[in-house]
């Protein structure tokens, strides 16, 4: 319901303070309040557990292997096809992480000024 009602506020254009306030400052207050009641719950002993560490280190493994299988299948279908991919879109590819597809982008724009690639890397 408050994701619905984020995205009201910011499309409707109505109340653009308070949409920009949720958008900036107050998901980061939130944020803060919920890492320190999730932390103040959080027992050293519970949580450095070979199991924990274990889950820890699959997802980087998981991360980096997504990622790295994005940019060698885009480099795969390039020597198939006529359309050249940005090989950037196939690192992009990890949804879980949407922060890959912004990195994507401005490692393009770095490359070039009028690379734009945020909306086609969101897509994956």
């Amino acid at each position: 319901g408050m994701f619905c009602f984020g995205n009201l506020m910011r499309e409707s254009g109505v109340v653009e303070r308070l949409s920009d306030t949720v958008q900036n400052g107050l998901i980061n207050i939130v944020t803060i309040f919920l890492g320190l009641s999730v932390g103040a719950k959080l027992v050293a002993d519970k949580f450095l557990q070979p199991q924990t560490l274990g889950i820890l280190l699959l997802g980087v493994v998981a991360f980096g292997i997504g990622t790295a299988a994005g940019v060698l299948m885009a480099k795969l279908l390039n020597l198939c096809s006529k359309n050249k991919i940005n090989p950037l879109i196939g690192s992009a590819g990890v949804s879980a992480v949407p922060m890959a597809a912004r990195v994507s982008n401005k490692v393009g724009l770095e490359s070039d000024a009028q690379n734009f690639l945020l909306m086609h890397a969101m897509g994956p």
